[in-house]
């Protein structure tokens, strides 16, 4: 049996670049994810996800059965802040 070792990261690209409209997409695949590795012995507590228009940027955590929502919107300007959080979600 294959265990993950890398956090499991659903990216969702904002219609319209609306990040609103993409948080309900983003949240039902995550929990496929979830359920997903479940039923292949492959539990995972947190699943990260991100809904983005490309310019901005908004993250989701689901963690067992406990969705959080970001409620601030990252511009990828300055991108060195954008590239701190992805690198924390790889970390953690």
């Amino acid at each position: 049996m294959l265990e993950i070792e890398a956090p499991v990261f659903i990216l969702v690209e904002a219609k319209k670049a609306d990040l609103k409209l993409g948080l309900g997409q983003c949240a039902a695949e995550m929990i496929a994810a979830q359920r997903f590795n479940q039923t292949q012995g492959q539990g995972i507590d947190t699943v990260y996800g991100c809904v983005s228009s490309g310019t901005q940027w908004r993250f989701l955590q689901l963690q067992e059965t406990t969705l959080t929502i970001d409620l601030n919107d990252y511009a990828l300007q300055p991108i060195a802040r954008l590239l701190r959080d992805l690198v924390w979600i790889v970390q953690n």
